[in-house]
């Protein structure tokens, strides 16, 4: 049942689209169809004479044996014949008998004829004529040879045919009810379908099996999917408590085991494929570790199709390839992001493999890991290109990003394999667009369990309190009293950060 709910929750545009799509066909075909009526004649079987009640039931029993054979006679030529000609329908006798049904209940000597035409009276008056002509064939069926008196069977018609005050078909309800009914198997169907043939990587389960089966590097976080990401490229810009925010917190806490021996400073995101989500991981995870208070450098290597500029609103123009070339020194091309510091791409180059391959960029990447704790490098898509590659020996580590839903396994082993080649360290993998309720209800709990908004509050009114306080200290005081209260200040300030990081 799990497995069903869960290609449901997964599939669930696909099962209403096929649902909608037949149910508009039932709606349609309704519409479209010719409106059909259908008027029909009752008549009564039953044997002339008889007096006694053997007699009676004896012919009573022989009435019934015969009206089922009688049924068949309806749509002979001997009945349909004379009644086109009579009426001089626009159709042939077999055509008329394609509209005629007859019908003789069990254990009873009725017989029903019903005939359907697109015309509600003319209906009527061939079930009426058919009728007629029917009871005449069925007593010249029965009539003795060479006997002149009358047949001892008669039909007698009890109910005539009635004008049709509705159409018997389309049956609009009906029709709506079917195609919805099979649209959602066909929907379900399909889901099942589209799940057993699927072999993305969905969940961090699926993603450590596959990392597993390749010898690959554990999971270091997976980045719950949030639609406000398009907006706030920054998740700490956006919520400090938001679960993205949290899962690039644990990316970080997580990267500092990866290599104990020796901690990697220039590291490099990447993914398999395009649209997976590396430039996001990579801006955050530069902005994850300026929070606590480290010198990061963020590095768009994407010479193909660079986004660091555009997500955060800086020059792109100028940047890597404008130092690399030696059009300007390498502090006059870095820009500011707020917490860290961005160099941007640059002018597309022709030859990026070359270029990331080169001394230079060797020579440029060791000088920023001089400046700084940390160089986070975003680089091309894996596999179409050659240049996170090329730039393997000047990096300390690499991260690999899937994107939930859309990176197969394949790809992810393709993507292995391609770095271990490069014989570079691969610190971890990163699961991006997680489901929040795909592995276990972490994220929906992370919503909840958040800083109450008073306290926030209390904690913004201390802070702006104390910083008040210290300046009126600063300008009564003697030269004597000033390193007091500066001492005091630092204590204050000190109390303040610890109250803040514990909330």
């Amino acid at each position: 049942m799990r497995d069903y709910l869960r290609v449901l929750s997964r599939r669930w545009r696909v099962i209403a689209l096929v649902t909608l799509l037949a149910t508009v066909a039932g709606v349609l075909a309704s519409v479209i169809a010719t409106p059909e009526y259908r008027a029909t004649a009752t008549l009564f079987a039953s044997l002339r004479g008889g007096d006694d009640t053997s007699q009676l039931n004896q012919g009573n029993a022989f009435t019934q044996a015969r009206v089922q054979s009688y049924a068949d006679v309806a749509t002979s030529a001997k009945v349909t014949g004379p009644v086109v000609e009579r009426l001089r329908l626009d159709m042939t006798p077999t055509q008329l008998a394609e509209r005629i049904s007859a019908e003789a209940p069990l254990n009873t000597v009725l017989i029903r004829l019903t005939v359907t035409d697109t015309r509600a009276a003319r209906a009527a008056r061939i079930s009426n004529v058919v009728a007629d002509r029917f009871a005449y064939v069925i007593r010249e069926l029965e009539r003795t040879e060479g006997e002149q008196s009358t047949s001892p069977v008669r039909l007698t018609v009890t109910q005539p045919a009635a004008v049709p005050t509705a159409a018997a078909s389309p049956n609009m309800p009906l029709n709506v009810a079917l195609g919805l009914t099979m649209g959602l198997l066909l929907g379900l169907g399909l889901g099942v379908a589209l799940e057993a043939v699927d072999t993305s990587v969905r969940n961090t389960k699926a993603l450590a099996e596959c990392l597993a089966g390749a010898g690959g590097p554990p999971i270091l976080s997976s980045i719950v999917q949030d639609p406000r990401a398009v907006r706030h490229p920054v998740s700490l810009h956006d919520d400090v408590h938001c679960p993205r925010a949290e899962g690039f917190r644990k990316l970080r806490v997580n990267l500092q085991f990866a290599e104990v021996d020796q901690r990697p400073k220039v590291i490099a995101v990447t993914s398999p494929l395009p649209r997976e989500g590396k430039s996001s991981v990579s801006v955050n995870l530069a902005a994850t570790l300026a929070e606590e208070g480290a010198k990061v450098c963020l590095i768009d290597c994407d010479l193909r199709r660079p986004s660091v500029a555009r997500a955060l609103g800086l020059v792109r123009d100028a940047g890597l390839t404008t130092a690399l070339v030696g059009q300007a020194r390498l502090d006059q091309v870095l820009q500011s992001a707020g917490s860290f510091s961005v160099l941007t791409s640059g002018m597309i180059p022709p030859n990026p493999t070359q270029l990331l391959g080169s001394t230079q960029f060797s020579t440029l990447l060791r000088t920023l890991a001089e400046q700084f704790d940390h160089v986070v490098v975003d680089t091309a898509p894996l596999l179409p290109f050659a240049d996170t590659a090329a730039m393997g020996p000047a990096i300390d580590g690499y991260i690999l990003v899937a994107r939930a839903g859309r990176t197969s396994r394949s790809q992810v082993v393709d993507a292995l394999r391609v770095l271990q080649r490069v014989n570079v360290p691969v610190l971890g993998a990163v699961l991006n667009a997680a489901p929040a309720r795909g592995d276990g209800e972490a994220y929906s709990y992370a919503y909840k369990y958040r800083p109450k908004q008073k306290s926030t509050a209390r904690l913004t009114a201390l802070v702006s309190s104390r910083r008040a306080v210290v300046p009126s200290r600063r300008s009564h005081a003697t030269v004597g009293e000033g390193t007091a209260v500066a001492g005091a200040g630092r204590d204050a300030a000190v109390e303040v950060g610890h109250t803040g990081e514990s909330s």
